[in-house]
């Protein structure tokens, strides 16, 4: 009897547990069938020759070293992926690794990452990486493509070769970190410089990127200033993806308000806005593409919009040489492309360009064409450059306590600085430039020019009356700009020093965005690591941006009330700060 008893309570037990597992069995797979996802796509060559037969290692939390191989046309599938983030690898013989990181799956969803394999010699001709002692001193020339692998430095100092997506930036040392938030913050004081709109006595920058799924970055820039009750402010938001193409497509909002003089016994103040769009991709490992425009519009005694596209195009004749053509409509702003490793990123320096006509506001408009031609023997850099301005309504800088009742003039409010509208500049140009690595910390850049700037007719001119007595005529400009770092301080530092052969109101080539470009006269920027604390993450920075020490390149005019107030191409300024890098 107690046989029997126990026969069916063990039989009823052996089917509740069979329900049980049942019961679990069918949500996971469930979840599989419906949850799933796959990691698909090409191995090719540099070159873009299929790679049959190289093996592809999927490594994530789900899936533990899943060795798949690939076809004739060089093609791979891994299915049946849990979402997560994995990193994918291709192996050939004779190639350099190739590796995508942070490959983020959703449920369901289907991703492609073609990874391209490059030989050691292939890897060699590349461009040499840029590191804390050199970095962006290479950038003008031989600008790897964007889908082209690029050799880099591991954490634990083995070498892998991973496929850009067309940013510059990823080689960078703050971005090589496998955090998928990255951001800055920076309070940076001193003289401002550059007449309306410039920055702030005062002012707290601050940048965040977070990277979306490894092929998209959202990020978010700004400056607020602290002058008056109504602070200076300027925000961008951007958005970028990059696609298996080697597309890059880019958007960005930027707004700004800033603080204006009361004109017309009221005050007021400019608001501006600008949407942008750009896209960059290369075909083959020849030419490589960028393009995109920009719309503003200006809320400032009255509204004006001015519509900006812009472009370029490099031909790679060979992997030492390079043919660019670029077309621009705005002045570039150096400091923002360069970041901390020249000054503090400064979106105060960016468009749009305002001044005054008649109590009326008007935006300078430019058009810049320029062919060059760069080539590379070793660790030296050559660069020849022809270019054409045309800049109409330009915005000159002025120093001095300047007042704004004749409708001409639009001064800063909170420094003696002040921007004028000048006559209108066509010039023809060419640029000469020079750069050699000295050492590992130590690069050299020389700097040769010859271009049209604007000058004044005659000596003692009214203010009011310098846009009718200026004409254009032909400068010589010659540059020296040393850079380093300091070993064992790691102090970043750069030196510069461009003299002009007269004098001038506007600088030769406005649009110089090459290695050789240096403001006018003498500059002198550093940033010191400050050593980390327990208690703040990420590093710090000290941080000093000095700008024509010597003041220089001063133009005396009359002001309105009889003092005399200087047109100048840059103002003497000193500023520092501190920066965070989280």
């Amino acid at each position: 009897m107690c046989c029997e008893v126990g026969g069916v309570m063990l039989g009823r037990l052996g089917f509740k547990l069979g329900l049980l597992g049942i019961a679990l069995a069918l949500p996971v797979l469930a979840a599989d069938r419906s949850g799933s996802s796959s990691i698909s796509g090409y191995v090719r060559s540099a070159s873009g020759v299929p790679q049959m037969g190289a093996m592809v290692e999927v490594l994530g939390s789900a899936a533990h070293n899943l060795k798949i191989f690939t076809d004739e046309d060089g093609f791979y599938s891994a299915s049946g992926l849990l979402p997560g983030i994995y990193s994918v690898k291709a192996y050939s013989p004779s190639f350099l690794p190739a590796l995508r990181e942070r490959v983020g799956l959703r449920p369901g969803s289907s991703v492609m990452v073609n990874l391209k394999l490059s030989g050691l010699f292939e890897a060699i001709q590349l461009p040499t990486l840029r590191g804390p002692a050199d970095d962006g001193d290479w950038k003008w020339v031989l600008r790897s493509a964007s889908n082209r692998p690029i050799l880099r430095m591991l954490e634990d100092g083995s070498l892998a070769a991973a496929e850009s997506g067309g940013d510059e930036q990823n080689l960078n040392k703050h971005d090589l970190d496998k955090h998928d938030l990255k951001g800055t913050l920076s309070f940076v004081a001193g003289s401002a410089f550059g007449g309306f709109g410039s920055s702030s006595e005062m002012n707290t920058g601050f940048s965040v990127e977070r990277s979306l799924f490894s092929s998209s970055t959202v990020s978010l820039q700004g400056n607020v200033g602290y002058n008056g009750r109504s602070p200076n402010t300027v925000l961008r938001a951007s958005y970028s993806h990059a696609l298996a193409n080697g597309s890059k497509p880019q958007m960005a909002f930027t707004m700004r308000r800033l603080a204006a003089p009361g004109i017309n016994g009221y005050g007021t103040a400019l608001q501006a806005m600008a949407l942008s769009g750009s896209d960059e991709f290369t075909l083959g490992d020849i030419l490589e593409l960028r393009f995109g425009s920009e719309l503003q519009t200006i809320q400032f005694l009255g509204r004006v919009t001015a519509f900006r596209p812009f472009g370029s195009a490099d031909l790679h004749l060979s992997p030492n040489t390079v043919v660019e053509y670029r077309y621009a409509t705005s002045e570039p702003d150096g400091r923002l492309e360069k970041g901390f490793d020249s000054a503090p990123a400064d979106l105060s320096e960016s468009g749009p360009r305002v001044s005054l006509a008649g109590f009326s506001s008007t935006i300078e408009r430019a058009h810049h064409h320029e062919l060059s031609l760069s080539h590379r023997i070793g660790d030296t850099n050559l660069q020849v450059a022809m270019y054409s301005d045309r800049v109409a309504d330009p915005a000159l800088t002025g120093v001095g306590e300047a007042s704004a009742e004749g409708g001409e003039v639009l001064p800063d409010l909170y420094s003696e600085t002040f921007t004028y509208r000048g006559k209108e500049l066509d010039a023809r140009g060419m640029r000469v430039v020079l750069q050699r690595k000295l050492a590992s910390d130590l690069t050299a850049t020389l700097d040769y020019g010859y271009g049209g700037v604007l000058d004044l007719s005659k000596t003692d001119v009214a203010l009011q009356e310098a846009r009718r007595d200026t004409y254009m005529r032909d400068r010589h400009t010659a540059a020296a700009k040393f850079s380093g770092t300091l070993p064992g301080a790691r102090t970043r530092w750069i030196a510069s020093y461009r003299w002009i052969s007269g004098q001038a109101l506007t600088p030769v080539d406005l649009f110089n965005q090459s290695a050789g470009q240096a403001d006018p006269y003498l500059n002198i920027f550093l940033r010191q690591p400050i050593p980390r604390t327990g208690f703040l993450p990420g590093h710090m920075d000290a941080v000093v941006d000095i700008r024509n020490l010597l003041a220089q390149g001063y133009v005396p005019v009359m002001g309105q009330d009889g003092r005399t107030v200087y047109l100048v191409q840059s103002a003497r300024t000193v500023r520092g700060g501190v920066a965070f890098t989280f």
